[in-house]
């Protein structure tokens, strides 16, 4: 038995002495009246050994115990932070203390007393009574000290909010983020809404999608890569605003910037062109960055940007800037030539694929302040509209911080033969294997061909987004529960 094994059954005999004790080590309820943040805030003011008369209630979780006879300190740690409680015999009864000393580290305890200075100068409670409420089976990590395994942090998210408490800071800044988001859009009227996770067709974007099956309908169906397709409609039904906090699916490779669930927020306005889209995603930052860090300066790996200053290029104008080449005076057999000599992973072969493919392999790396790229290709974006004076490209933009892409924009392509002709061209390039191709939509086409408004849609990817504000160099530290490879268990139940 190793030494994990032999403290698993040291308290499980506790478990059942404390039974014998008559005492319930798994209770219903606790009257939680105070948390430890709030009795140090409250009485941070007091005199070493004051102690008040107000009585405090708290619970959390064991995190350090010095037993010293009949009187003993510990730590407990909630929700909000970490105090120091002080125990002895005679406030709490000989038979709650002997309860006490079958606790362990990681047990969950509650706690009456009362709040006091220590000499050292700590802000205490002076338990006069305890109640066991969670007996821990399992020790902590690490002896508590902070879980540092990556992995196990990953995959066992719960023991890394007991022991990195700057974890737990980090998804109550992702919550933080999100509100203020959703407040800024609603104070610009607009309407949240929810549409369809599992779909009959995918699309809204190029990716590979999870596919299922339902067994009721006998059909095949997809989780959604995007929740484009469906906001369009609401646009076409008569809403001119609406936005939607999308929990998307992307069966697709994972690393520090990818992983195959992920949430965005979509947002359609009608009667805009993509102009406006740039204008409302820089203010929606402005203000998320403002009301959340109480800046627009966000230091991210060790570097500092300003997200109140964005710069807008076109992709060629771009290409110009940091290669020194003109890529629309090049023709397609020119471009593949250069990708190639420059070692570019090339994705289609058509001219403005290419084009795409030199600005992501060699371009977007050098993004580093906030820029927005606009003007792309037709040829890898079917669903936005083409430029009004610029034959081959359309009136759509992407942002990008440290190198990342934050989000797809565009002005919305409304004309339904032209959308039609589009999924076409994206049939058959899925005919020839292209597994990332947009399928064809026929229920789409036919709700646009009662008619949309012009309308533009944006999106932002709100993992990146939060990784960028919190800084978190891993699209996995700002998840709670990231996709990860399954572990093979060979026990018995």
């Amino acid at each position: 038995m190793n030494p994990e094994e032999q403290l698993i059954q040291q308290r499980i005999e506790k478990i059942r002495q404390i039974r014998e004790m008559g005492i319930n080590p798994y209770p219903y309820k606790f009257n939680q009246k105070n948390h430890s943040s709030e009795i140090l805030e409250k009485f941070r003011g007091l005199k070493s050994h004051e102690q008040t008369k107000e009585k405090v209630s708290m619970a959390g979780r064991i995190m350090t115990i010095r037993l010293m006879g009949k009187a003993s300190f510990l730590h407990l740690q909630d929700e909000t932070g970490k105090i120091q409680v002080y125990l002895r015999q005679d406030d709490i009864g000989e038979k709650s203390y002997n309860l006490f000393k079958k606790f362990d580290i990681g047990d969950i305890m509650g706690v009456e007393g009362l709040v006091f200075k220590t000499k050292a100068g700590e802000i205490s409670i002076w338990a006069k009574k305890i109640e066991l409420l969670s007996k821990s089976i399992r020790p902590l990590p690490e002896k508590w000290h902070g879980l540092k395994d990556t992995e196990i942090r990953y995959r066992k998210r719960y023991l890394d909010l007991i022991s990195n408490p700057g974890v737990k800071e980090t998804f109550i800044l992702r919550s933080k983020i999100i509100n203020s988001i959703r407040n800024f859009l609603k104070n610009k009227e607009y309407l949240e809404v929810e549409t369809p996770i599992l779909q009959p067709i995918y699309g809204g974007g190029f990716a590979k999608p999870f596919i299922t099956h339902h067994n009721k309908l006998k059909m095949k169906m997809y989780l959604r890569i995007s929740n484009e397709m469906y906001l369009k409609r609401l646009i076409v039904g008569g809403f001119e605003k609406v936005f939607e906090f999308s929990q998307d699916f992307r069966n697709e490779s994972i690393d520090t910037t990818h992983n195959p669930e992920f949430l965005a927020i979509e947002m359609m306005t009608a009667y805009v062109d993509y102009f406006y889209g740039m204008d409302l995603l820089e203010d929606l930052m402005i203000h998320v960055c403002n009301e959340v860090l109480g800046t627009t300066k966000v230091k991210y790996q060790e570097k500092i940007y300003d997200l109140s200053k964005w710069n807008r290029l076109t992709m060629v104008d771009s290409i110009k800037k940091y290669l020194k080449i003109d890529v629309e005076g090049m023709d397609a057999n020119e471009l593949k030539n250069f990708a190639i000599k420059r070692k570019i992973k090339l994705v289609g072969m058509r001219k403005g694929e290419l084009i795409n493919s030199i600005f992501e392999g060699l371009v977007q790396p050098e993004l580093a302040q906030p820029t927005i790229i606009y003007d792309y290709p037709v040829e890898v974006s079917p669903l936005a509209r083409e430029c009004k004076n610029k034959e081959g490209y359309t009136e759509r933009f992407e942002m990008f911080i440290h190198g990342v892409e934050y989000g797809n924009n565009y002005t919305e392509l409304t004309d339904p033969k032209v959308i039609e002709k589009r999924f076409k061209e994206e049939l058959k390039r899925g005919e020839e294997g292209d597994e990332e191709a947009h399928p064809m939509d026929k229920d789409f086409v036919e709700a646009m061909e009662y008619g949309m408004p012009p309308t533009c849609g944006t999106a932002i990817g709100m993992d990146r987004f939060i990784m960028l504000l919190t800084d978190s160099s891993s699209i996995r530290d700002v998840i709670l529960f990231p996709t990860l490879k399954k572990l093979i268990f060979h026990e018995k139940f």
